[in-house]
Order: structure tokens, then sequence, then C-alpha cells
């Protein structure tokens, strides 16, 4: 099954968030196609994790996107390793939600 192009997920994703009260806003746009999505969640106490795509291996049969926690940690390492992400894909997306249950309102998988 074809996989939803990069641009449309994020869109869909920022309407669901907003659509379910939470703030949620598109920090960088990457390749529309298949750029690499990660998303940035702020507790608003302090704390922050950074998600991003899933290994292929644990990929959706039905070709959903799936991610993975990068790092739980402050805002400013959280912030530290999109920098390192971004200078290995410049075509990477960053969307930002804030939720202070902790909830990225992902597909997670275990690492």
């Amino acid at each position: 099954m074809a996989r939803l192009t990069s641009d449309f997920w994020v869109s869909a994703y920022l309407r669901q968030a907003a659509h379910d009260g939470l703030i949620a806003v598109l920090r960088r746009r990457g390749a529309s196609e298949a750029g690499a999505i990660f998303v940035k969640l702020d507790r608003l106490d302090g704390t922050a994790a950074l998600y991003g795509p899933a290994p292929q291996s644990l990929a959706d049969d039905e070709g959903n996107r799936r991610f993975q926690l990068i790092l739980d940690s402050d805002p400013a390492s959280i912030e530290e390793r999109v920098a390192r992400e971004r200078r290995f894909d410049s075509d990477l997306w960053l969307v930002e939600i804030e939720n202070r249950q902790g909830d990225p309102r992902l597909d997670l998988v275990e690492a």
C-alpha cells in the first residue's frame, strides 16, 4: 500500500492536534514527498521528548508512519539533537506539540 506523503501526513497531524485542543506547530518544512518527520513533544514542565521515524524493519503493513523515541530530556538537549539531525538530513520535517500529559499522538514502536 502507498504511504502518505510527508506533506500530507504533517498537515493531518497538525489539524488533528488543533481539533484535540493542543498546540502544534510546524517548525521546519522538509521534502514534500518523503522527508523524514521528527516530532518534539514539550510537556510544559521543563522536560521534552524527540520522536523520529521508526526503522523500516518495524514498518506497518498498511504503510502508516510509525515513530520511536529518540531522546527524552530537557528542551535544550532536544534542540541540540535536532540540530545534529538537521546537519545529517537537510530535508527533515520538525513538528512541535505541547501536551502536559506527555502523549505525542503518534503510532510508536519500542526501540
